[in-house]
């Protein structure tokens, strides 16, 4: 039996160049000292060299293209190999230390960034989009360490999580002038690990 055939989608198909350069556009004209606040879809159409209907076709606001401007400084997060939760947690913190040195040496991310989490709704939707998705797959790496014996069956995998992040969050983000240094993320995760280990 064969598949039946796709319906053809209605209208132009979306470039994916066009949709580059209007976030490139955006990018642009924030390093250039526009704030998230200030930048308007006719602006940034403008300079990306489209008209505003292209902008809107893609995007149904501003907040929906600057989520995906946001996303757009952010590099895809590892995926674990499952071979073991130490293995596992220290390739997710490697990522956060990796990001965290990325982010002080870009004055454009530092900037967007701040400037995102003074826009409440953006702001929710890159941590329901962005953050929480790291957020779970943490929580799922914990999960499974706990039913493989590796973690004690007592601990509570959100709290955990939090002992696992929060010390490279504090230097990366807190305190954005202490190290960030190789083998901080095994470092991290052997001290955590001793105090919830299911052996220990």
């Amino acid at each position: 039996m064969t598949a039946p055939h796709a319906v053809p989608a209605r209208g132009r198909p979306r470039s994916a160049a066009t949709d580059a350069a209007i976030i490139e556009a955006a990018l642009r004209l924030l390093e250039e000292g526009s704030s998230v606040g200030t930048l308007s879809i006719e602006g940034i159409a403008r300079a990306a060299g489209v008209g505003k209907a292209t902008v809107y076709r893609r995007w149904s606001n501003k907040n929906a293209l600057m989520l995906d401007v946001l996303r757009s400084l952010e590099e895809p997060g590892p995926e674990p190999a499952g071979v073991s939760a130490r293995d596992d947690l220290v390739t997710l913190l490697e990522f956060l230390r990796r990001r965290g040195l990325a982010k002080r040496d870009s004055a454009l991310m530092r900037s967007v960034l701040a400037q995102a989490q003074a826009h409440r709704e953006l702001w929710r939707a890159y941590e329901e989009s962005v953050i929480e998705v790291r957020r779970e797959m943490l929580r799922s790496v914990l999960r499974r360490g706990i039913a493989g014996g590796e973690i004690r069956a007592d601990t509570d995998p959100e709290l955990l999580a939090d002992l696992f992040t929060g010390p490279m969050l504090s230097r990366a983000i807190l305190h954005e002038r202490r190290e960030l240094p190789e083998g901080l993320a095994e470092r991290i995760v052997d001290t955590v690990l001793e105090g919830v280990s299911a052996r220990g």
